[in-house]
C-alpha cells in the first residue's frame, strides 16, 4: 500500500490513539476525526463524550496529527436507535453496535472522510483485512479506488480481486462479530492497525509513546448508552406494559415490568426469589438460579426456568434473516462454524441458505440461550464470511 491520507476514527481510546500512531509511523497523511454520534443527555453523569474529545484531542496533539470533530447525532437517531427501538418493542434483543458500524462508523464516517480527500479509513477494531487477487500469481499491489462510495462487487474484483475480513490475532479482542455486515466496498476502503497486535503490546506502545490515554479503561457500553444501567436507560424510550412471570409448569412467580426490558439467559434483576413447594424444581433445587427463557408477545407473559441446563435455554436448529455476507454472495452450503453471541467460542454448524436473505444452522450441540435479535455470525476459520439477524429457534 502506497504512501496516502488516511482519516482515522478518534474514539478517545487506546486502540485509535496507537492506530493512529502505526499509520503515522507508515508514513501516511493521518487525520484523526471524532465522531459525535448521540447528544440526548451531554450533561448526564453516564455520557463520556467531551471527555472523550478531550482525550482524543490530546492524543491528535502527542501524535502531531489534525483532528476534527464531527456530529453524527441526526444520523445515528434516524439509522440505528429508530431500528433498535423498533427491535425492543418487538420482543427481540437488538445488537445496536452491529448497525452502528455498518450504518456510522462505516458508512456516514467513510462518506464524510472521502470528502476530505482520504485514501482510506482506519479504526481501532481488533480485526484484520485480507486482499485476495483476482488471478494467481497477481500481484497485490495499489489500485485505482477512486468514487468508493459507489464501488460494487464487480469493480472492487476488477480493481485486484476480493477482501476477506479476518478475526484479529488477539482471540479475546476480536472484534469481526460486529463487523460481520461490511461490504466489499467498505473493506477495500479500511484498515485496522491494531488488528496485528496483542492487546497488551497496544497499551505497551501507548505507554512507551506517551500517550495520555495508555491506561484509559476500555469502554465496556453499548456505543451510544455508555456505561449508564441499561433497564434505567429504555425506561425513557420503551412503554411500560406489566404481565405476568410464570416457569415451566405455568405456576405464576410475580409480575414483570415489561418484556421489553428483558432478554433470553438473563438471570439479574428478574425479581423473583425461589419457589417453595414439595419435591425438587426441575432444572435444580429450592434455589437454583431462575433463567428467562421465554417470552410471550400475545399473552404479555414472561417465561422463566431454573437452571443453566434447562431444555428451554438450548437450541439445536438457528433461523436467520436479513443476511448480509462479505462477499457478497452467500456461502455454499456445508460445515462452517457461528457464534450467536459475541462472547462465545465458534460452533460447529451446517449452513443451509434460504431465498429472500434467509439461512438455518443446524449446530453439533446445542446453543444456549440463542435470543432473536442478535446476529448469528459464521466463520470458515479465520475468516468471517457474514450473518444475519436470528429470527428464530428450535430445540
Amino acid at each position: 500500500m502506497g504512501k496516502q491520507r488516511v482519516v482515522v476514527g478518534l474514539s478517545g481510546g487506546v486502540d485509535s490513539a496507537v492506530s493512529a500512531w502505526l499509520l503515522k509511523q507508515q508514513g501516511h497523511e493521518v487525520v484523526g476525526l471524532f465522531m459525535k454520534n448521540w447528544e440526548d443527555d451531554d450533561d448526564d453523569e453516564y455520557c463520556s463524550s467531551r471527555q472523550d474529545f478531550l482525550d482524543a484531542a490530546s492524543v491528535a496533539d502527542v501524535i502531531g496529527i489534525e483532528i476534527e470533530h464531527v456530529n453524527f447525532a441526526a444520523e445515528y437517531r434516524d439509522r440505528v436507535f429508530a431500528e433498535f427501538l423498533r427491535e425492543y418493542e418487538a420482543g427481540r434483543t437488538p445488537n445496536p453496535d452491529v448497525l452502528c458500524n455498518a450504518e456510522i462508523k462505516f458508512k456516514a464516517f467513510l462518506d464524510h472522510a472521502l470528502r476530505l480527500g482520504a485514501g482510506k479509513i482506519a479504526t481501532g477494531h481488533y480485526a484484520r483485512v485480507r486482499r485476495v487477487p483476482a488471478h494467481p500469481g497477481m500481484p497485490d499491489g495499489p489500485h485505482d479506488e477512486s468514487s468508493a462510495g459507489a464501488l460494487d462487487r464487480a469493480r472492487v474484483r476488477e480493481a485486484g480481486g476480493r477482501f476477506e475480513l479476518l478475526k484479529g490475532l488477539d482471540a479475546s479482542k476480536d472484534q469481526s462479530y460486529f463487523l460481520h455486515r461490511l461490504t466489499q466496498a467498505q473493506l477495500s476502503r479500511t484498515l485496522f492497525p491494531v488488528g496485528e497486535l496483542p492487546k497488551t503490546a497496544v497499551r505497551r506502545l501507548a505507554a512507551e509513546i506517551g500517550l495520555p490515554v495508555a491506561a484509559k479503561k476500555d469502554s465496556t457500553g453499548i456505543c451510544f448508552i455508555g456505561e449508564r444501567p441499561f433497564r434505567e436507560f429504555l425506561n425513557r424510550y420503551l412503554a411500560h406494559t406489566p404481565g405476568p412471570i410464570r416457569d415451566d409448569r405455568g405456576r405464576t412467580l410475580g409480575e414483570h415490568v415489561g418484556l421489553s426490558f428483558y432478554t433470553l439467559g438473563q438471570r439479574k434483576g428478574i425479581g423473583i426469589g425461589g419457589v417453595k413447594e414439595r419435591g425438587v424444581p426441575r432444572g435444580g433445587g429450592e434455589h437454583a438460579p431462575w433463567f428467562v427463557a421465554r417470552k410471550d408477545l400475545e399473552r404479555n407473559t414472561l417465561y422463566v426456568v431454573q437452571g443453566h441446563d434447562h431444555p428451554w435455554l438450548q437450541s439445536q436448529r438457528v433461523e436467520a434473516d436479513d443476511a448480509s455476507w462479505i462477499s457478497g454472495e452467500p456461502p455454499a452450503p456445508g460445515a462452517l462454524a457461528a457464534k450467536t453471541r459475541y462472547r462465545q467460542s465458534d460452533a460447529a454448524c451446517v449452513l443451509a441458505p434460504n431465498a429472500n436473505g434467509a439461512f438455518a444452522l443446524e449446530f453439533g450441540e446445542p446453543q444456549w440461550a440463542v435470543t432473536p435479535g442478535q446476529s448469528a455470525v459464521l466463520y470458515d476459520g479465520e475468516v468471517c464470511l457474514g450473518g444475519g439477524v436470528i429470527a428464530g429457534t428450535s430445540i
